[in-house]
């Protein structure tokens, strides 16, 4: 067995932290391991993509990895860095973020590989069958107060106050990693950097509860670094708040425009924590892009490759046509290549108008339709409506309106359906029913 997941990871600059020995043991022999997410969205998050890659790597390492869902854990809430405490949420709930955070999990890992195949495994599967006494005399009592104060996560909420629920999350994560390791031969944790004060505490109760063999470790913690952008701010919030992988949620357009406007700083890293480009793929990605910055190379390979992965190449190629649609050079023709069931996904997030098919065929000229067939939605009035085509500022289909009393029969429907009016850089969709 080969050390090539440390090695991976240190080139890719996603190893922060790992007990002494863990690189020596996972070179030894092929491990289990396991990373936990959080189940209190219906759906994983961009800042979630950096750990799951993590166990990208690990099976591709030829290692096995576990999901855990914190179906338990997840009615209490991680304090981790959480400047108050989190609203609980009901069972049925999380049962319904579960299985959301299944399926998208399930696009990274192979769930059928042989050996080495993923597994998922929610806590509370095994916390429903453990009272609050058993609980404490068989997990509590092997860790004291003073060790769980000294964790940094408890620390910073001292002077806020935190809750004994709360303060007790330490314990249940620590005993998720216990019952992994005698169940499922599970020897290592991961996550990221904010969870080290967490993992090692499943580490300790581990060597606590089943005795030190002259030194000999029993289990491993393994973090890495946190994302954040160049200037310091969090990475992964966009305007609307978090990136999700769930299209309902981000769309795939969406999603593909929050890769794509990445700075030239940080897409250097980017490349290498949410690709698999190997290391002289990117080399290459970075050189050819430094030949041309304007050409945003970096970027586009970038939220190609994630793009895929996360919702497919369908949705990707969609993604470019509408990119080139409402931001780039596209022209009558490109439109006219638009497949009918393609149109609202590519003019998602798009102001639109709806107009009757009476009003379209009795509409006589352009100015005509942009301010008074659509209610005053795109042009407050006919004469906002001239002003703007006299500074040659209005596309119809991405042709120019050459007059404020041409024609509408001038221009044609897409798919006998939609129009697309251009002001400016701005668009707005018609459509006619």
């Amino acid at each position: 067995m080969s050390s090539g997941f440390i090695e991976e990871l240190r080139w890719r600059g996603m190893l922060h932290d790992m007990m002494p020995g863990t690189d020596a043991q996972l070179a030894q022999q092929s491990m289990a391991g396991y990373i936990g997410f959080d189940p209190t969205a219906a759906s994983l998050h961009i800042g979630n993509l950096a750990t799951i890659m993590l166990l990208v790597h690990f099976q591709r390492a030829g290692h096995k990895p576990f999901a855990l869902v914190g179906g338990a854990t997840g009615m209490i809430g991680d304090p981790s860095f959480k400047a108050s405490e989190r609203s609980f949420l009901s069972e049925d709930t999380l049962r319904h973020n579960q299985e959301g955070i299944r399926r998208q999990l399930a696009s990274f890992l192979d769930f059928d590989c042989g050996e080495n195949s993923a597994e998922m495994v929610n806590n509370y599967d095994w916390f429903k069958e453990i009272g609050f006494l058993t609980f404490l005399r068989d997990v509590g009592k092997f860790l004291s107060v003073n060790y769980m104060m000294g964790k940094d996560s408890v620390k910073n909420r001292l002077e806020t106050g935190i809750s004994f629920t709360e303060f007790s999350y330490q314990l249940l994560q620590g005993y998720d990693f216990y019952w992994l390791y005698k169940h499922k031969g599970v020897r290592l944790q991961m996550g990221g950097s904010d969870q080290w004060g967490n993992i090692t505490t499943g580490t300790e109760l581990i060597r606590r509860k089943e005795g030190d063999d002259e030194g000999y470790f029993k289990a491993f913690a393994l973090t890495t670094p946190l994302i954040t952008k160049s200037d310091g701010t969090k990475f992964g919030k966009s305007e609307g708040g978090n990136v999700w992988l769930d299209p309902t949620m981000t769309s795939p357009y969406q999603f593909y425009q929050f890769w794509i406007n990445q700075s030239d700083e940080d897409s250097h890293r980017l490349l290498r924590v949410f690709t698999l480009y190997t290391q002289e793929e990117i080399e290459e990605l970075e050189s050819r892009h430094g030949q041309a910055p304007h050409l945003r190379i970096m970027q586009k390979a970038l939220a190609e490759e994630v793009t895929t992965r996360v919702h497919s190449a369908r949705d990707y190629q969609l993604a470019v046509k509408a990119s080139e649609v409402l931001f780039g050079k596209a022209t009558l023709e490109t439109l006219r290549g638009i497949e009918a069931d393609e149109f609202e996904t590519i003019f998602e997030g798009v102001p639109q108008s709806l107009v009757s098919r009476s009003d379209w065929d009795a509409c006589p000229t352009v100015t005509e339709l942009l301010s008074t067939v659509t209610q005053g939605e795109i042009y407050a009035s006919k004469g906002e409506t001239r002003r703007a085509i006299q500074q040659n500022a209005v596309s119809i289909n991405k042709v120019k309106v050459t007059g404020a009393e041409q024609p509408l029969s001038d221009f044609d429907l897409l798919q006998d359906r939609f129009v697309l009016v251009s002001k400016g850089k701005k668009n707005h969709l018609v459509k006619v029913e």
